[in-house]
């Protein structure tokens, strides 16, 4: 791939994460997070306002809004649709398609002022740049040392862990290079290949990093998640 492809890719790119970070705003604007609706009808307010404002129907992954409990869960999991209570936590974790170009974006928000749900959400914004940062300082960095750290970010704060990966591949719909369980196309402990080499067909590899804190015991978890490679 040429500078200039490359350059036109990570415009691409961005400018699909910059929409979806829009339509994260206006989700707050609207306070569209709110007790006494389900996960599910506030999914489907979500999807009605990204039509409204960007056109949006394809999303290269289920959408998801999860609440209390369930934001222990995983992606892979689907739990029972909850209603948000009042003093909840809640996150979203969506994928929409801009022009063929896939984002995901992941944020967590809290309603009240429980201060360990708080917490979590302070100590995930926090821990994405570290990831971040750890990953700009070392060139030749794996899958599964990247997603060594982060478990260990959160650890060091008192978290589990709460996914079997830190995060995965990110392109051109139809999300081409996950195909399957491969754990190549993810920031996964058992990744050995280094993260900036590139694909099969010699092209770039551009990853999203999640974070994703759990506590059992307290059944409460927060999660983040955007662009890791592009500039």
């Amino acid at each position: 791939m040429s500078s200039s492809e490359l350059l036109i890719r990570h415009r691409a790119l961005r400018d699909a994460e910059n929409k979806a970070a829009d339509l994260f705003a206006a989700i707050e604007s609207k306070h569209l997070v709110r007790a006494g609706v389900s996960e599910k009808e506030l999914n489907d307010e979500v999807y009605q306002l990204a039509y409204e404002m960007f056109g949006i129907k394809k999303y290269w992954h289920k959408r998801i809004v999860r609440a209390g409990v369930n934001t222990l869960c995983p992606y892979r999991e689907n739990p029972p649709n909850l209603t948000i209570q009042d003093d909840e936590i809640v996150f979203f974790d969506f994928g929409p398609v801009f022009e063929e170009w896939e984002a995901d974006y992941g944020r967590t928000y809290v309603l009240g002022e429980d201060p360990y749900k708080l917490k979590v959400k302070q100590d995930i914004e926090e821990c994405w740049p570290l990831g971040k940062s750890y990953f700009e300082h070392h060139p030749d960095i794996t899958g599964a040392q990247l997603y060594e750290h982060v478990r260990g970010l959160a650890e060091d704060r008192g978290w589990e862990y709460g996914q079997a990966h830190c995060g995965h591949l990110i392109g051109n719909f139809p999300h081409e290079r996950i195909q399957g369980d491969e754990v190549a196309n993810y920031i996964h402990p058992d990744n050995p290949a280094r993260m900036r080499d590139y694909d099969r067909s010699g092209g770039p590899r551009d990853w999203i990093l999640e974070i994703h804190f759990v506590d059992r015991t307290r059944q409460i978890g927060g999660f983040f998640e955007q662009l890791l490679t592009v500039p």
